[in-house]
């Protein structure tokens, strides 16, 4: 892909999304990014900002029309938008999963299906989904994050199979811990259960402590950017942790892999 391509990023107020919209500002490319509230957001250089909210598709038939009428094609799309949920699995409610889910799987269905019929019209397009180190491994008190991440890493795979005859690939790419509010601020399941306080507290203070000491969102960026650019490739994972995590998961047994993640989350 040449450096002037069209690209939509979905959530950019803040964190992976802001910073993967400046770069890929900073490779030529006509840069689009969606926010739920266009009034409050505040501005990036070169970037057209779109109001939507991923979770209503008529908001987002409405967003990726501006762009059409703008620009009048679509040759990235970036999935970048998500949220996150901290709590025993026990403690959360089915409305939270599907709140959860609402943002982080459907959300990614809205755009890429309102998205999909211009690039299908014009045989070409990379549609990069940003998922996690937890589309692949498990996360203890963090279940229902894990599993939307483990869905979007399911229908990623399985929609590139179906969109490769029409010119459109799909990549994933998988972040580990990232210094950005999303999970400094990531908020409690409302319902408590006693018996899992220590525990719950010990690994709220694990996920604050490594995403203090995390890097800042640009080597994410730079990754997803990479992805949409660069020669196709499934899966990407950003250097240093995220990279070491996949090589562990997949070459080592299960095991010690378990043990390492334990002690990440400061479980015994």
């Amino acid at each position: 892909m040449s450096n002037s391509r069209v690209v939509i990023i979905t959530g950019v107020s803040s964190g992976i999304g802001r910073a993967t919209a400046e770069q890929f500002t900073q490779r030529g490319c006509r840069v689009f990014g969606t926010v739920r509230n266009i009034a409050t957001a505040q501005a990036i250089a070169g970037v057209t900002l779109i109001e939507m909210d991923i979770r209503d598709n008529t908001s987002v038939l409405q967003g990726i029309q501006t762009v059409i009428d703008l620009a009048k094609r679509i040759d990235v799309l970036v999935n970048s938008a998500g949220v996150t949920l901290l709590g025993a699995l026990e403690e959360a409610s089915i409305a939270e999963a599907q709140t959860l889910f609402d943002t982080n799987l459907f959300g990614l269905m809205r755009v890429s299906k309102a998205v999909l019929p211009h690039m299908r019209k014009q045989r070409s397009g990379r549609i990069v989904n940003v998922s996690s180190v937890l589309g692949f491994l498990p996360a203890p008190y963090m279940a229902l994050y894990s599993a939307s991440k483990h869905a979007v890493e399911g229908l990623s795979e399985t929609l590139d199979h179906e969109l490769r005859q029409f010119g459109i690939r799909v990549a994933l790419v998988e972040p580990s811990f990232t210094k950005t509010n999303l999970d400094i601020n990531a908020p409690q399941t409302v319902s408590r259960i006693s018996d899992y306080d220590a525990e719950r507290g010990v690994v709220a203070q694990a996920i604050q402590n490594n995403v203090q000491k995390a890097p800042n969102p640009d080597g994410v960026a730079s990754t997803i950017v990479n992805a949409a650019l660069g020669a196709w490739k499934m899966r990407h994972t950003p250097k240093g942790e995220a990279s070491l995590l996949a090589k562990l998961r997949r070459f080592m047994p299960a095991g010690p892999v378990e043990k390492g993640l334990r002690k990440t989350f400061g479980l015994s």
